[in-house]
């Protein structure tokens, strides 16, 4: 992979909308059961590796991660090399998104490529809905 390097962003739409910049943003909310719902993962998040763990057994994640790595790699068959910007948002960003946000950032840093990973809302309080 001869991109520049990739920012990984982490986010929750009740937080605030997806960012802007972001060239893929991947949307968690609707496909991937929701961690919050287990009351005894909803205070804790992707630092936590009983949540974790529950993000990366749902059916389809993985392939999802795997898909989304693939995408980067298509983005750096394109002619110019430039930094890219890969957004993966849910709920609140505490369980889902910082999971999978975290493990594609790992996935694409073994390819020797610069990976930048921010979570922009989970230190945020938990989203009581």
């Amino acid at each position: 992979m001869a991109l520049s390097d990739i920012n990984v962003v982490s986010f929750g739409y009740l937080h605030g909308p997806a960012p802007e910049f972001a060239h893929i943003t991947v949307d968690l909310r609707r496909h991937f059961r929701d961690p919050h719902i287990d009351t005894s993962l909803r205070y804790q998040s992707a630092e936590d590796l009983p949540v974790r763990a529950a993000v990366l057994a749902t059916p389809g994640i993985q392939e999802l991660i795997a898909a989304t790595a693939a995408l980067a790699e298509a983005y750096d068959a394109g002619p110019v090399e430039a930094p890219l910007t890969i957004a993966v948002g849910c709920k609140g960003g505490r369980h889902r998104a910082a999971t999978v946000a975290r493990v594609l950032a790992r996935r694409l840093g073994k390819t020797g490529v610069t990976v930048r990973l921010t979570h922009r809302d989970l230190d945020k309080p938990v989203v009581e809905r």
